[in-house]
């Protein structure tokens, strides 16, 4: 194509289109001064995506304050529901999500959540950090039954109800939901009752085949972990999650909270989640 012939200005067209471009010409000399630096390109720096894993008697709306927290600090943030189904296949799903998420992952787990980031991290590169949260972390072969009768204390079981469901392939399971009338006192006595009443109609039950369901994996012997304990938590002792931070030599904080620590506490949850971003990805 021969632009001559596209645009071919007449004489008066020419001389507008110079007037103009002496005008242009003219304004970028006097906005841009002469002995001024050229722009820096600066590669922005990329922080790793926070998977936040809930555990039994809660849903992921319970990071709800976590999340506005990091995501308000510059952090992706995701939060998938744990089917809580099985300890193998709860790992499973969580482990294929985490494939769909890009870069370094930050991998949180809250009270039985804590288990299933323990497997589901094993393997994957990307996960950079673990950070408990009243939670377990089991052995490889141990179970969060054996746990909670090692160190005994836990008023948990005595608060349960237990409802029976159809397995998939025939047979009966039962699903553990805390009553209504001991949630609060039991699961989050330090936070107000207008917002727990909620949190007890809406929880999410737990098959209770988990808790007697063996760890076949422990990612903590190999990737970096906090743990945030909690001293006034009626689900998992303080001498469990002691006993279990040591052991996997995590970062640890002991914090005066419930087991709904997540919800009580967001700012402290967050400020551990943080410190494990910032000391694992850089």
């Amino acid at each position: 194509m021969n632009l001559k012939t596209v645009f071919r200005p007449t004489r008066k067209h020419a001389a507008v289109l110079g007037a103009v471009a002496g005008v242009a010409t003219l304004t970028l000399t006097a906005s841009t001064p002469a002995n001024a630096a050229k722009p820096e390109h600066r590669a922005s720096q990329t922080k790793p995506t926070v998977v936040l894993v809930h555990g039994a008697f809660a849903d992921a709306s319970s990071w709800n304050g976590v999340i506005k927290r990091l995501e308000r600090a510059g952090y992706p943030v995701v939060a998938p529901a744990n089917p809580l189904r099985g300890l193998a296949s709860d790992s499973d799903y969580i482990h294929s999500f985490l494939k769909s998420v890009n870069g370094p992952v930050v991998l949180v787990g809250h009270s039985y959540g804590g288990s299933v980031i323990s497997e589901a991290a094993a393997g994957d590169p990307d996960v950079k950090a673990l950070v408990y949260i009243a939670a377990f972390a089991p052995e490889k072969g141990e179970t969060a039954g054996e746990i909670t009768d090692k160190f005994p204390g836990s008023t948990l079981g005595s608060t349960l109800n237990a409802v029976p469901f159809t397995l998939p392939g025939g047979g009966t399971g039962t699903d553990l939901y805390i009553k209504a009338d001991k949630f609060h006192d039991q699961f989050a006595a330090d936070v107000p009752e207008s917002v727990t009443d909620l949190m007890a109609a809406t929880q999410r039950p737990v098959a209770a085949s988990v808790f007697d369901e063996e760890a076949t994996k422990a990612a903590w012997k190999t990737i970096p972990s906090w743990d945030l304990v909690t001293t006034e938590d009626k689900n998992i002792t303080l001498d469990a999650q002691r006993f279990m931070a040591q052991r996997a030599h995590a970062h640890t904080v002991e914090i005066k909270a419930s087991h709904a620590v997540t919800v009580s506490r967001p700012g402290a949850v967050t400020r551990l989640i943080e410190q494990a971003a910032q000391a694992t990805v850089r």
